[in-house]
């Protein structure tokens, strides 16, 4: 039931009550009465527009504010903003069937560059964390400075359309339920608030509107894991990812320890054979092409000593995941007169996320064209059937050459999709079309087991194995440990995908012995990167620890 009293709009669904005063959600209690916003709700700016740049404007309290509630039927309601700076409308509902309370924001504008409409809630009790899947999952005090003040774009950073916020008895939980890969962004506030962004598409060249997403919001009992179980069905059914789990390959889950970045060494093999059962190692292998890491994509012919190499590992039983990529290519090489138009730009002023290593990266064709020997690359947008067609033929042909075949290939930066100037390619996102780019070199070579960097709700759909970064990518020490202890995207993902780890495993320092902790802590298997036979022969203690983890 929903009423409407002038500017006070009143909710009570199955599961919760809820009260909005001028726009703000200003209560929240579950049916037992427990409250868990405070007096400070009042003051969220409930609506704001968000323009290229990072120009807000709080519709609440522009210039000749005003507000007005109505209401549609007893389950609906309207309350439109209408001011000088632009004009926005709360539509609030009720979902019947499992009590989610359903607000769907919309913010217009006659001045072009409209990038979201952000809702926000405020004034959440201090007691309570934030569960998130930010780098896998964090569990954490909202005002933490290494979340707080921050946007977090999805799926790139905010991997799936999820949060959390509780105490030790129960909480809400805010997320969407999309599967047309909207563009969105969660916004972790200050003085407890947290918010959300509905984006246009790029380009935002002639933007004047946004919106079209629905953030539910519920009460639950327990820990973060009932909302958490609760999101992981909606995906299962929404995606009928019952299918995607049928196609995973039998030996996935007997997998006990990831070796990332395994150098081609036969040695180093025979001694990790004599501590753990091949069978259960996976080795993600950089260098096993005629080129440099990360040059001439995408060439992926392999050299003759990875022939012998895999020809060895797949003998003693390993599973062999050579690396290669999913959007990066080398535009100097001819595949690049194909697909050169179709590479990302960036959504605020259009330049080219992608990679030059030594100088900046380079935005004219010539100097794309003649820089190979610095690693420049480009991100080709994977909604591209012809760049779909042209990746998954290169590494057909490559893998061809082996004599001895792997059943796995590693696909870098799967991680990198998001807004972009560009969005739209064949109709296809670049989130979509990266899941459709997965899928479709799954498919190659009588059947692959696909890894990935990084993990999230979209990915994880078609990625076998992922390479998952912890926090910030490059956060040690006592910072890096405060954001562990948190399994939630193992907790939403594990049944599809088996996490390992990035960087920094070989147990030198305190720094790597907490990073291999916390990737444990995240639900990853537990991983090791090293040079040689004598790093297995004679571990560091963290290496030690790990071996015995993957044999016991």
């Amino acid at each position: 039931m929903i009423q409407v009293n002038g500017t006070t709009i009143t909710v009570s669904t199955k599961t919760l009550d809820a009260t909005f005063a001028s726009g703000a959600l200003v209560s929240l209690r579950c049916k037992d009465g427990r409250e868990y916003l405070t007096e400070a709700a009042k003051d969220s700016p409930v609506l704001e527009i968000v323009y290229r740049g990072g120009d807000r404007r709080a519709i609440k309290t522009c210039p000749q504010g005003k507000i007005t509630c109505t209401a549609l039927s007893d389950t609906c309601a309207e309350i439109r903003f209408d001011a000088l700076d632009g004009v926005g409308v709360l539509t609030i509902s009720e979902d019947e069937e499992n009590g989610d309370l359903c607000i769907e924001p919309e913010v217009s504008s006659a001045r072009y560059g409209v990038l979201a409409a952000r809702w926000t809630v405020s004034g959440f009790r201090h007691e309570m964390k934030l569960t998130a899947p930010f780098f896998q999952g964090i569990d954490m005090d909202p005002e933490d400075s290494l979340i707080k003040n921050r946007r977090w774009i999805w799926p790139h950073r905010w991997e799936a359309g999820l949060c959390i916020l509780h105490d030790e008895e129960g909480g809400f939980s805010v997320h969407c339920r999309d599967t047309a890969y909207r563009a969105k962004s969660l916004v972790t506030g200050e003085h407890q608030s947290i918010s959300f962004d509905s984006e246009a598409w790029g380009p935002l060249d002639r933007s004047l509107s946004a919106g079209g997403l629905v953030w539910r919001v519920n009460v639950f009992e327990g820990g973060w894991q009932v909302p958490a179980a609760a999101y992981r069905d909606w995906l299962w059914r929404a995606y009928s990812l019952e299918k995607d789990e049928r196609r995973r390959p039998s030996w996935q889950h007997d997998i006990r320890l990831a070796l990332s970045w395994a150098p081609t060494d036969i040695e180093l093999l025979k001694a990790l054979a004599a501590r753990v059962d091949p069978k259960t190692v996976l080795l993600h292998v950089p260098h096993w092409r005629i080129h440099g890491y990360d040059q001439c994509y995408p060439d992926f012919t392999p050299s003759e000593a990875f022939k012998e190499y895999l020809r060895f590992a797949r003998g003693l039983g390993f599973h062999v995941m050579p690396h290669a990529n999913s959007v990066d290519m080398d535009p100097s090489m001819p595949e690049y007169k194909y697909v050169g138009d179709f590479k990302y730009r960036e959504i605020e002023n259009g330049t080219f996320p992608g990679w030059s290593w030594g100088i900046p990266m380079p935005h004219t064709n010539k100097s794309l064209d003649e820089n190979r020997q610095y690693n420049v690359m480009v991100k080709i947008h994977p909604g591209l059937a012809l760049w779909r067609a042209i990746l998954a033929e290169n590494i057909d042909r490559a893998l061809a050459q082996l004599d001895y075949g792997t059943d796995a290939v590693f696909t870098d930066v799967t991680l990198c999709s998001y807004n972009l100037d560009n969005c739209l390619i064949d109709n296809t996102t670049s989130t979509e079309g990266m899941a459709r780019l997965i899928d479709h070199v799954s498919r190659i070579h009588g059947g692959l087991a696909v890894g990935g960097e990084g993990l999230n709700e979209i990915t994880m759909q078609k990625l076998s194995f992922a390479q998952v970064h912890l926090f910030d990518f490059s956060l040690n020490g006592e910072p890096l440990a405060r954001t562990g202890k948190c399994d939630l995207n193992k907790f939403l993902f594990g049944k599809l995908c088996v996490p390992f780890g990035y960087s920094g495993l070989g147990g030198h320092d305190e720094n790597e012995e907490i990073r291999s902790r916390v990737h444990l802590e995240h639900g990853a298997l537990p991983t090791i990167i090293v040079g040689s036979a004598v790093d297995i022969e004679n571990p560091t203690p963290e290496v030690a620890r790990m071996l015995k983890l993957a044999a016991e």
